[in-house]
């Protein structure tokens, strides 16, 4: 939890009638408060946004894996093409996901933080222990009892 929202009373039923004990503000106030800025979540967004494609992920987490690689390695280790990778390391460069190191004339690119490695890290943890999230299957029809009969002979 937040240390923002630790001060924040939870509803049990012996609270007042907007959720508050305090005379600060109903719940909700308190609550909207602790958000963070529009421009703050508008960041956290655009994070959450570059992480949403497959193949950024991929190089996302080649780069959690192995630290430094070349563009020509992402490509290949991802199944993407070099400019696919450059054009996704740009984007992810813009925002502060990647950096650079030069070596002559190849450049080498590393997660931008130790944020970063968290939050990924913390991702491919989540959806390892997530169940697969799937189309509903179609539903069939009901067996007759001549189906039945027919399968179990």
């Amino acid at each position: 939890m937040s240390r923002r929202l630790q001060s924040i009373p939870d509803p049990d039923g012996t609270s007042g009638k907007n959720g508050n004990n305090s005379g600060e503000g109903t719940r909700v106030e308190v609550l909207q408060g602790a958000l963070p800025s529009a421009e703050d979540v508008e960041r956290v967004a655009a994070v959450f946004r570059l992480m949403g494609d497959p193949g950024r992920v991929r190089i996302l987490a080649t780069l959690l894996e192995a630290g430094e690689v070349c563009v020509h390695d992402l490509a290949s280790v991802s199944g993407l093409s070099e400019s696919s990778v450059s054009q996704a390391l740009r984007l992810m460069r813009a925002h502060r996901v990647v950096e650079t190191r030069r070596a002559g004339r190849v450049v080498f690119y590393r997660l931008g933080d130790s944020h970063v490695r968290m939050l990924l890290d913390l991702a491919i943890t989540h959806a390892s222990h997530s169940p697969l999230v799937t189309a509903a299957p179609a539903p069939t029809e009901p067996r007759t009892t001549e189906q039945i009969h027919q399968e179990s002979s």
